[in-house]
């Protein structure tokens, strides 16, 4: 009994006054009516370790969350200036400072109020590292900007076309701006979405993104951001099938002003972009340049030899591309805008460099292996036109990239190349 006149109720077997373990029971040793039972010590820190499979868990959430929160960040900032820059000539000629107060109105009184309580919080804190973003409207949230949109769409009006297309592009970020917060488990399907979804609301607020090359090679928010870190590689394949699922052939090469390939048979180019199609890209005015090894020469005996083929079954193959290009080559009113040549030295990769000559050059690259042809192969995808690499507050203009690495490579084979007629 307590000393309260209850009595207390039964421990778990093997706790003192119980049963260490069923044969006990068995055995008739059994605690004294009334006895108290004290709880079983646990071990403590047991329970919150974590094995490889939930550290794989956690390090796919992060990295989903990251890349989401990376668009809806540039979504963010773009809306924010682009309602400061409509808005602010209305409203601060009238309310000076307090012009988002005014423009949010009573519709919006209750969330523009605790956007200026925090914002003053954030001043009493030291919170506000940069004096640019000591305002009301930096402490708005999307669903806040968008709903001063909305209210004064007629200010907005001039510069977007159709307010309903707006609106449907912010409501599907809520979901991912909703999980993001929380940091809860990101899907793919609504990461997926919500990229789509905020590379149109750029464009639609014309965002701009400062790469030539975005209309071939879309610019993606990530690599825009941390690229550096991998100079200008874009994006890596483990095989060309992969490859040409994300950068199909007619996004590659489409459009092209200039085009320098080589290889030992340029598959990629030969075999996935028609003959009429090369033809066309030819007459607009894109200058070509193919270099192909030399089905003759010894360096295709032994790359045979690697890949475990027949005897002639490579150099048959190459043949026929050539052949093939010869053909379009024969069609064009200027057959001097479209080179064929072949090199006899050991081909190391094969490259396919667009526009490479001008700031908005894409590339294509691929490593020979001994045991694994060219489908199989890991391809690298490079924009050209240099960036400026930024580290530690260093902005290093004169770095290169890989592609003009490979751009000067072409360009040595090609002088020590033969043409074919």
């Amino acid at each position: 009994m307590s000393s309260g006149g209850l009595e207390l109720p039964p421990g778990d077997a093997g706790h003192e006054g119980g049963p260490a373990d069923p044969a006990e029971a068995q055995a008739g040793t059994v605690a004294p009516p009334g006895a108290v039972t004290v709880a079983r010590p646990v071990e403590i820190g047991a329970e919150i370790d974590w094995g490889a499979e939930a550290w794989s868990e956690v390090r796919t959430r992060a990295q989903r969350a990251g890349r989401a929160y990376i668009w809806l960040n540039l979504v963010e900032q773009r809306l924010r200036a682009v309602v400061a820059a409509v808005l602010r000539p209305v409203y601060e000629p009238v309310h000076g400072e307090e012009w988002v107060v005014a423009a949010a109105g009573p519709a919006g009184q209750e969330w523009v109020q605790r956007a200026v309580a925090v914002r003053e919080v954030s001043r009493r804190k030291g919170y506000l590292l940069d004096p640019a973003d000591d305002n009301v409207l930096s402490f708005l949230t999307l669903p806040q900007l968008r709903e001063l949109m909305v209210q004064h769409w007629p200010c907005f009006e001039p510069y977007f076309d159709d307010r309903r297309e707006v609106e449907l592009a912010l409501d599907e970020l809520e979901v991912t701006r909703n999980v993001v917060s929380r940091n809860r488990a990101l899907s793919l399907t609504v990461l997926a979405q919500s990229e789509r979804a905020s590379a149109r609301i750029l464009e639609i607020l014309g965002s701009g993104a400062g790469v030539p090359s975005a209309d071939r090679l879309p610019v993606d928010a990530v690599e825009d951001l941390v690229g550096d870190r991998y100079a200008d590689v874009v994006s890596v394949h483990p095989d060309r099938v992969r490859l040409q699922r994300q950068l199909p052939a007619e996004d590659l090469f489409g459009g092209a002003r200039r085009l320098d390939a080589t290889g030992i048979g340029l598959n990629l180019l030969v075999q996935n972009f028609s003959g009429r199609r090369m033809v066309r890209l030819a007459e607009s005015g894109c200058r070509t340049r193919l270099l192909f090894l030399n089905p003759a020469s010894s360096a295709v005996k032994r790359r045979e030899r690697e890949l475990g083929l027949k005897k002639g079954e490579l150099s048959r193959s190459v043949e026929m591309n050539i052949l093939h290009m010869r053909r379009v080559r024969s069609k064009l009113r200027d057959p001097g805008a479209f080179q064929i040549h072949v090199f006899d030295e050991t081909p190391r990769f094969t490259a396919y460099l667009v526009d490479g000559d001008g700031p908005d050059g894409v590339g294509v690259v691929q490593s020979y292996l001994r045991r694994a042809r060219g489908m199989e192969a890991p391809v690298l995808v490079l924009r050209g036109g240099g960036r400026n690499v930024v580290r530690h507050g260093q902005a290093r203009d004169g770095d290169h990239g890989l592609f003009e690495t490979y751009r000067e490579e072409f360009e040595s084979v090609w002088l020590d190349s033969r043409p074919v007629s």
